[in-house]
């Protein structure tokens, strides 16, 4: 009998959490921050500078930190990102800024007013001033002015009364901003840029306020003020790094990624619900309080969504769905043998749980390690891995449990076997077989281990040539690790080598290389020489905006952030692979832990060798892909050796290889309609991602796509079958292996 309140009881829940969703979900996607990757600006990390002799102090970060923020709070933009990184640096990040020119100028000018005789001597400093004291103004004339007041009127008045004295042309007070000793000088034209203005002194002047006068705009009158009023800065600032997008560009790559992440969503959508049936039904529904539950955290955590962001978001349905897979697969398998509804869905809990935890928690460490190691847009993506797979884990395991068990306990499946997936004809009789090893499979003619040298060749062929195209073509290294400027903008037009080459000519600056792409070849990226610094891109960006009509993205890395992020790039993909060796030995054994980081490295060497092969450009966003691949490709490895466990407890004793060698076949045949829906899963968004998303994004999608396609062959083909060969000897050493817990100590093998 169909007891009907459970199935009202569904709908009275389903119904609640979708109602919340819908009356929130407009004020939480408002609320969260889109990177400067999304909505243009601009980032840049300073080395902090001191006077020679001086050590830099934590009050002195602090201070410096705090002036950029006056500063920052001068330019409006809301939002703000100022960190401190290690002992000398600081961080800014400013989305949305709309002149990055002058946001630039404004941040790293050291505003150092000083008040110089005719011999340079500096007779009065900033420090002098009222704090907050300027403002912009108007002399006699009507022209724009900036007026401040001082501290110590009786300071100005000793002044004038000394420049007045003295005879003409000498008696002027120059106005400086940030002079620089050894370099700057009355005496010296050439060097007077930063003068604001040299009024002669005729007369002593007994007052608390004074203007500064000069050839002003309001809008550089008002400008100099605030400066004035944010305070000078302690030290000097040295750019290490920088990138800046233009608003059309981010905004551009923002829907691009969103519409391929709405293709991709669907089509996961579309295939869950034909191929599982009302499971996949629920899978749907979990999945779209999987996206809004990652959303809602990512607002209360007030991180910034960046475009890799999106991205790990979108990946994170693929991924999420894994856990669906997993558990329906278990049930399908606990049916087929015969059991109940209500017993199989329970078995099918019990013996997936383990292997999604397993699964999740070694992208879990992947996706740590890329976010210590990260920086900016790529922390960004490993923030949203972070929280997709801690929901997709939520939602999965117990948002799927609850919803699903209501169903099943209603017993209205027990009859209707193929509402969940199963056709009558594949269902056992439960006294025919014991376990799920002895059910067939749609893939038992396939062998997976007689032939693994053969497959051990072709991946040492495929290792050896990689090997070969690296030192002949190596990587085309990103301006990341190698240092140096990269710029992209868009034409309206056509793009040739010759016009683009034409109008670097116009700035005087010198490419490296040159790249079209784009549907109409509107789309350049150059590498220059050299790292430019802040009025080369300021002048570039000026030239452009009025040539070609595109303000472009430029990022500068030096010579020392380069070698910096080439090093953490290593550390993380040490430190992620000693990381699964050590969780596979503790979770399994070393020798299921040593196969499983081999086939992780072919896979990534396999990448790498595809990008040095095609030169595509290597940059921190493809080490995210490597990382992702290390952390999400180890999952079909895990759940075959999971079910390779499984299968040797029940097996007790094991005496010759031949038994070895077929646990791992139909491990293998078990779970590989797992493996294939999982990976198609990520394939499918991976693929919508590269098609549709973002052009920023296209490297990245691709290394995904590779990967993800080379790691289900090495887990299929490599992984299981070093761990044959391992086990093997351990066999032929101790001659059986005991696969169960004695109840006398035993030093025999425990699996």
């Amino acid at each position: 009998m169909v007891k009907r309140g459970r199935i009202v009881a569904f709908f009275i829940i389903v119904f609640a959490i979708f109602a919340t969703m819908g009356t929130t979900t407009k004020g939480m996607l408002g609320n969260i921050k889109l990177g400067l990757d999304l909505q243009g600006g601009f980032e840049v990390l300073y080395q902090v500078k001191p006077e020679k002799g001086v050590k830099v102090t934590e009050e002195m970060m602090a201070s410096t930190a705090s002036a950029l923020e006056r500063r920052v709070n001068v330019l409006g933009v809301s939002e703000p990102n100022i960190q401190i990184e290690g002992k000398d640096r600081i961080r800014v990040q400013l989305a949305g800024v709309k002149d990055q020119n002058n946001a630039r100028k404004i941040l790293s000018t050291q505003a150092k007013l000083s008040f110089r005789d005719y011999n340079d001597k500096e007779m009065m400093t900033g420090a002098d001033l009222k704090e907050g004291g300027a403002k912009q103004s108007f002399d006699n004339n009507g022209q724009p002015v900036v007026e401040v007041t001082l501290k110590d009127p009786k300071q100005f008045k000793n002044i004038t009364q000394q420049i007045s004295s003295m005879p003409q042309p000498t008696n002027v007070l120059a106005i400086w901003l940030d002079f620089e000793e050894g370099k700057d000088s009355m005496k010296k034209p050439e060097t007077q840029d930063n003068m604001i203005s040299n009024p002669s002194v005729r007369e002593v002047f007994d007052t608390n306020t004074v203007m500064i006068t000069g050839s002003f705009t309001i809008e550089e009158a008002k400008e100099l003020a605030d400066l004035l009023n944010a305070g000078a800065l302690p030290v000097d600032l040295k750019e290490e790094y920088s990138t800046s997008v233009g608003a059309k560009f981010g905004e551009q790559a923002l829907n691009d990624t969103i519409f391929a992440g709405i293709i991709g969503i669907a089509l996961v959508f579309a295939f869950m619900m034909i191929y599982y049936r009302f499971p996949g039904v629920i899978a749907v529904l979990t999945l779209i309080i999987y996206l809004f539950l990652t959303l809602l955290v990512f607002d209360w955590m007030n991180a910034v969504m960046t475009l890799p962001g999106v991205a790990a978001l979108i990946l994170g349905v693929g991924m999420a769905v894994d856990a669906n897979i997993i558990t329906y697969e278990r049930i399908k398998d606990e049916l087929k043998l015969g059991r109940s509804v209500q017993a199989a869905y329970a078995a099918g809990n019990k013996n997936s749980l383990a292997t999604i935890t397993d699964a999740n928690l070694t992208t879990l460490l992947a996706a740590f390690v890329l976010f210590i190691y990260g920086t900016s847009s790529v922390k960004g993506f490993a923030t949203t891995l972070i929280i997709s797979i801690l929901m997709s884990f939520i939602t999965a395991v117990y948002g799927t449990r609850l919803f699903m068990s209501l169903w099943i306990n209603s017993r209205i499946f027990n009859k209707r076997p193929s509402w969940l997936g199963v056709n009558k004809k594949d269902i056992h009789d439960l006294s025919e077989t014991r376990d799920v090893t002895d059910l067939p499979t749609r893939f038992d003619k396939w062998e997976f281990v007689k032939h693994r040298k053969v497959f051990y060749a072709i991946s040492s062929v495929i290792t050896l040539i990689g090997i070969i195209f690296l030192l002949v073509f190596n990587l085309n290294l990103g301006i990341d690790f190698t240092s140096g400027t990269r710029m992209e903008f868009t034409s309206k037009e056509p793009l040739t080598t010759a016009k683009i080459q034409q109008h670097l000519d116009a700035v005087h600056l010198e490419s490296e290389d040159i790249v079209i792409s784009g549907d109409n070849n509107n789309t350049g990226v150059v590498r220059l020489q050299g790292v430019l610094d802040k009025n080369e891109i300021a002048d570039v960006k000026d030239y452009f905006s009025k040539e070609v009509g595109d303000e472009p993205n430029i990022s500068t890395v030096s010579p020392t952030i380069g070698r910096e992020l080439a090093k953490n790039a290593f550390i993380a993909v040490l430190i992620s692979s000693l990381g699964i060796i050590l969780y596979a030995t503790i979770r399994f054994e070393w020798r299921m832990a040593l196969p499983a980081v081999i086939a992780l490295f072919h896979d990534a060497f396999f990448i790498i060798t595809v990008f040095s092969l095609l030169r595509l450009e290597v940059d921190l966003t493809f080490i995210a892909a490597v990382l992702t691949i290390v952390g999400y490709s180890i999952n079909d490895t895990i759940v075959t050796f999971d079910r390779i466990r499984e299968n040797m407890r029940k097996k007790r004793k094991i005496k010759s290889v031949d038994e070895l060698a077929e646990i791992v076949n139909v491990s293998i045949r078990q779970t590989l309609t797992r493996s294939i829906n999982t990976v198609l899963m990520v394939l499918i968004t991976v693929a919508a991602l590269l098609i549709f998303g973002s052009g920023a994004i296209a490297n990245f999608s691709i290394a995904l796509l590779v990967g993800m396609l080379c790691g289900v062959y090495s887990s299929l083909y490599i992984a299981s079958q070093l761990w044959l060969d391992l086990k093997a000897r351990e066999l032929k050493k101790k001659g059986v292996l005991i696969t169960y817990k004695e109840k006398k100590p035993s030093t025999e093998a425990q699996v």
